[in-house]
């Protein structure tokens, strides 16, 4: 996912970095990586912190390209301090910076996520923001707890798993769909 992460990062970085007068050339490329890098760091702490709920509603429908979502607002919250700390960048810089790039990277990346042409997988991503299995293994066992009393066990099998969402993703608007529909959402 840090890969797709940092693609995303330089694909968008050239109007909101490179272009910008107020980020000096020569943190360029440090800016850039540091956005990719802050936010995988921003999802897996959000996924650490029993923020299912949260990454849930990232997940659902356009809420990733949508700047006044709770996620997404707090990554971006996250990546302005960074940058102002890293790199001296002005509040008002590095706020423009967060709020350009975050909507597009990570509505980039659930697109990517969602394409059945990509071999990127939702999966993919509950996998690195989970970090351990026991961490992933929680997350899936909380889907499951809650899942299974939404109909969304797929398969009939009396347990929600992963094949159940790859199931939805194929069937209803991809994962978010199914977390949604999970959440009430």
């Amino acid at each position: 996912m840090f890969e797709q992460l940092t693609q995303l990062a330089q694909q968008f970085g050239n109007d909101a970095v490179v272009n910008n007068a107020s980020i000096p050339n020569e943190h360029n490329q440090a800016v850039v990586d540091e956005t990719s890098s802050s936010i995988f760091s921003s999802l897996q702490k959000m996924a650490s912190e029993g923020g299912i709920e949260q990454l849930a509603g990232l997940l659902q429908g356009n809420n990733a390209h949508d700047s006044s979502h709770p996620a997404v607002q707090q990554i971006t919250q996250e990546l302005t301090g960074s940058l102002g700390e890293k790199f001296g960048l002005s509040s008002e810089a590095a706020s423009g910076v967060a709020a350009s790039m975050i909507p597009k990277i990570l509505g980039g990346l659930m697109n990517k996520a969602n394409d059945p042409n990509d071999s990127f997988q939702i999966s993919d991503i509950i996998g690195a923001i989970a970090g351990n299995s026991t961490q992933a293994s929680g997350m899936m066992d909380t889907i499951s707890k809650y899942g299974t009393q939404f109909g969304l066990d797929q398969n009939a099998d009396g347990k929600l798993d992963l094949q159940d969402a790859l199931a939805v993703t194929k069937s209803s608007g991809g994962i978010g769909g199914f977390l949604g529909s999970l959440f009430g959402k």
